[in-house]
């Protein structure tokens, strides 16, 4: 730690400059040959903050600028190729960090947190473990990935008494830029480093349990070309939250850079969702179908051959995004969508489990069923949480809808106190339930946290009359329980498709649970507990508009991808899911007085008033269609692709956004800039 630029944090605590040393730069670059093999430049001084060095037929300089306040420090590299010959390789910066004796936390927003996929996780993507070597089972001491995996350009690590983050943007002169990082066990040191273009390895994540061979890209050097690239550097202290400012600050910086393009407004597209939802997906006998297929010639309108003929309770489908079609229908005066609506909770509500709660699944073949899990029996904790928290907000549309639908309310009762009982004295809610005899069958992960706010906003069935106070406190108890997640910086569980994966939904539930504990109780600790929950799921949020692929559909769109979410480091696609929470972000910015985010919802509504299918033949769609599924990088397709299928979720949670917003319109309606 003696040698090349040392990185120290700065900050209130260290008003001297005297914090520890937490990484330090030793060389200036590192020139990486297509076959992996490395040269590391010798540094030398080059004049006040200005390091210069050679490696091979390559001269750079690094000039690092003094910290900003925010301890922010630009870094300009040029890059001169001396040689004689055209060179291919890459340039590599590294940051190295302290040895400590546990392995470095690491963050790649959106893409990839600590250990990344928790050993017990029965889903295969990529895994940090110390010494590891596994490239078949995509486990590593060390990964590189392409900086549009990535919501944020950056890779951030911490390590004893501190870390470091590295930023940079997602394109150079060279190509996309790469994100790395890395452990050796022996000596306990770990880094950070960028790579100009990138390369990835040891493997690439296509999506499946089976890796690809890694993906690498090079740039021919010409004699004499002359390159200046660009990136910061932040030294941080031990808090992992010190990512938040970093994020934000780049947010910042890059959003006029990466202009949204809503196609139509927020009335519009409300309007237009509650038809895609309602003509598409509403089908007897009063459910909305997962899926239905963009093309109708091929599956037919009765969508046997592509539609998928089933209906989760929540999650998907189900209560909530009937809630926002019912919400919709009363503000617009739509009787049939309206009764259809209505239709749907009720079918859900006439058909509980024998141990209280939701059935997870209805199946047009089947019936009433569990939800996707091969343990037999199994109910998914924020799939059920999910619906009874929707249930509750429909019973709060009128006292109109509780005398025409008191099922609705002996429905909601039957989950809430069911799962009470369940609560271990520690305040897990769990995670799975078995739908006959109601045993818990799982209490890790997080998908319990869904129950917080469904406990905690139905407040009405909570007086001396009804629960007398115990879902308030089973509520308080679970908050404090889930907290946990919350400080570690690692929320995973939520959606039932990827196990025990960290994923951006665990952020939408974390932050509707703790704003609802918040606005029930007005205690400051919940509030703090939403807003790093918020920063959290925001890591998911992409900061920058991708450039597709020529000729793509995303490029021929001209899809601005800045407010979309990564599904999770599993899944990587883009999603619409964080509108789900539009209303929570609006409610803490005025809780906090920090417009942030209200701002950041604001971009993820106006993100996805893109690709809603405005009339039949819109990109190939349906009016008021929309897809699951752009593709950002490469993962599951080819980047600039669209999933061609409408899902009743990614239409229901437009719909909702936008109620929500028209609801809100000081906060809301006004796209950011």
């Amino acid at each position: 730690m003696d040698e090349g630029v040392l990185l120290r944090p700065t900050g209130s605590q260290w008003p001297d400059g005297d914090g520890p040393v937490v990484g330090s730069v030793p060389h200036v670059i590192e020139v990486v040959r297509p076959d992996g093999g490395v040269t590391a430049a010798t540094p030398a001084p080059a004049g006040p903050r200005a390091v210069t060095g050679d490696a091979g037929p390559f001269r750079t300089v690094a000039t690092w600028a003094p910290p900003t306040t925010t301890g922010r420090v630009d870094v300009r590299l040029d890059v001169e190729h001396r040689g004689d010959v055209p060179t291919d390789a890459c340039i590599r910066v590294r940051a190295f960090l302290p040895a400590a004796p546990e392995a470095p936390w690491w963050l790649v927003p959106g893409a990839f947190y600590g250990e990344n996929r928790p050993a017990a996780c029965d889903r295969l993507f990529p895994r940090f473990e110390p010494g590891a070597d596994d490239p078949a089972r995509m486990v590593s001491d060390r990964w590189e990935f392409r900086a549009d995996r990535a919501a944020t350009p950056a890779v951030l690590a911490w390590a004893g008494p501190g870390g470091v983050a590295l930023v940079a943007p997602e394109t150079t002169p060279v190509g996309m830029t790469g994100l790395g990082l890395a452990h050796h066990a022996a000596t306990g040191v770990g880094s950070v480093h960028l790579t100009f273009p990138f390369r990835e390895g040891p493997v690439s994540y296509a999506g499946s349990a089976t890796p690809v061979p890694a993906e690498t890209s090079t740039y021919r050097w010409a004699p004499g070309e002359r390159v200046t690239l660009r990136f910061a550097v932040y030294a941080m202290g031990p808090d992992r939250h010190a990512y938040a400012p970093i994020l934000r600050e780049e947010h910042e910086r890059v959003r006029s850079g990466s202009p949204l393009r809503p196609w139509v407004d927020v009335e519009e597209a409300a309007n237009l969702a509650a038809e895609g939802l309602h003509r598409w997906h509403y089908a007897e006998p009063g459910v909305l179908l997962e899926t239905v297929g963009f093309d109708r010639e091929v599956s037919g309108r009765d969508g046997l051959s592509v539609d998928r003929q089933a209906m989760h309770v929540g999650w998907v489908s189900g209560i909530p995004w009937a809630y926002a079609l019912l919400a919709h229908a009363r503000r617009r005066g739509k009787t049939a969508a309206g009764a259809d609506a209505a239709r749907v909770v009720d079918l859900i509500c006439d058909n509980l489990s024998p141990s209280g709660t939701f059935w997870g699944v209805w199946y047009a073949e089947h019936g009433w069923q569990q939800s996707w899990s091969p343990t037999a029996g199994l109910l998914h904790s924020r799939t059920l949480a999910e619906a009874s928290l929707f249930l509750a907000r429909a019973l709060e549309l009128g006292e109109d809808v509780r005398a025409a639908h008191p099922g609705w309310e002996a429905a909601l009762r039957s989950n809430l106190d069911a799962v009470v009982r369940r609560q271990r004295p520690d305040g897990n809610l769990g995670s799975a339930h078995h739908a006959e005899t109601g045993e818990v069958l799982s209490w890790d992960g997080a998908a319990g946290l869904t129950w917080v706010a469904a406990l905690a906003e139905s407040e009405r069935w909570d007086g001396p009359d009804g629960a007398d106070g115990a879902y308030l406190a089973a509520a308080v108890r679970a908050g404090e329980h889930y907290a946990q997640f919350v400080d570690r910086e690692f929320i995973h569980g939520a959606p039932e498709d990827v196990d025990l994966a960290p994923t951006s939904e665990d952020g939408y539930v974390a932050v509707m649970s703790y704003v609802a504990l918040h606005r029930r109780t007005g205690e400051p600790r919940w509030l703090d507990l939403a807003r790093r929950a918020a920063d959290w799921m925001l890591t998911f949020r992409y900061a920058y508009n991708t450039a597709f692929p020529a000729g793509t559909l995303l490029d021929t769109y001209a899809f601005a991808t800045r407010g979309a979410d990564n599904a999770s480091p599993s899944n990587q696609h883009l999603h619409a899911y964080g509108l789900v929470c539009t209303q929570e972000l609006a409610e803490l910015s005025a809780a906090t007085g920090d417009p942030y985010y209200a701002e950041r919802a604001a971009e993820t509504l106006a993100c996805f008033r893109q690709l809603v299918a405005r009339f039949d033949g819109d990109f190939n769609a349906y009016r008021g269609m929309a897809s699951e599924r752009y593709y950002q990088t490469a993962c599951f397709q080819p980047k600039g692709m669209l999933l061609t299928l409408s899902h009743a979720w990614t239409v229901g949670a437009l719909l909702l956004g936008c109620e929500q917003a028209l609801a809100r319109p000081a906060a809301l309606l006004a796209d950011p800039v």
